[in-house]
């Protein structure tokens, strides 16, 4: 046993100790991502990665980082439980398809315009009708066709970071700038899209809940999100490039 396997073993426990104590942490993030994914994904799946995702964080755990093993196994675990769902994608190519072109529409319009792009000029561009539009944005956010975690942004984003080692300096400075950019994007929002991203990721209320706020429904509150996320993506393309 090298030195650090030793240290690890000594600060945090052997691998079925930490298992049987970090467990509990494990079915908490599941339940919690279980709140925002829909009845198709399976609680038993999340935890069985999430069970990964602790072993492994058992395994590379470097105290030298700074961070406590709990915030480390809380990243890694939940990082293994957002790729489990990646790769379980269920999502029609056709949607994914949709998406990408909304998003190119949004694009355009505001490089064009110089300001945020209406429901009905999209739809226009698209070629569909308004309905069909919202459609597109109600079924984009009913799926896992896009999140802030895709972007990728914060410290749960879904990254190859979340399952490789701690970011050196670099890395932290560029997620740095990134998120500084986002939160300038998130910013320049319409108010009622930048209204429903704080009540969802902020202040973690679900969508039924936000819808209650506003005074709205649940779909138009989905579909409010999509079109956030549409513009966000649109906004943020040249850092997802790079």
């Amino acid at each position: 046993m090298n030195g650090l396997a030793m240290y690890v073993e000594t600060q945090v426990g052997t691998q079925d100790e930490v298992v049987m104590r970090y467990a509990p942490l494990v079915k908490r993030i599941a339940y919690h991502l279980m709140t925002r994914l829909p009845p198709s994904v399976q609680a038993d799946d999340l935890i069985q990665a999430g069970m990964i995702g602790l072993i492994e964080a058992s395994r590379n755990y470097d105290a030298s980082q700074g961070a406590s093993f709990e915030t480390y196994a809380g990243i890694r675990i939940r990082g293994a439980m957002l790729d489990e769902i990646r790769k379980s994608d269920w999502t029609p190519r056709s949607l994914h398809r949709k998406v990408r072109q909304v998003t190119e529409a949004i694009r355009t319009i505001e490089s064009s315009a110089g300001r945020d792009a209406r429901d009905v000029e999209v739809a226009e561009r698209l070629g569909i009708s308004l309905d069909d539009y919202h459609q597109i944005l109600q079924d984009a956010s009913g799926h896992k066709v896009f999140s802030l975690e895709d972007l990728p942004i914060g410290e749960d984003s879904v990254s190859e970071g979340l399952s490789g080692p701690i970011k050196g300096p670099l890395e932290s400075v560029e997620m740095d700038k990134f998120r500084e950019a986002l939160a300038d994007a998130v910013g320049t929002l319409p108010e009622r899209e930048r209204l429903v991203m704080s009540l969802y990721y902020d202040e973690e209320l679900n969508l039924r809940e936000i819808g209650a706020v506003l005074g709205v429904s649940e779909s138009r509150v989905c579909q409010i999100h999509g079109q956030a996320m549409m513009r966000l993506k649109s906004r943020m393309a040249d850092w997802r490039n790079d």
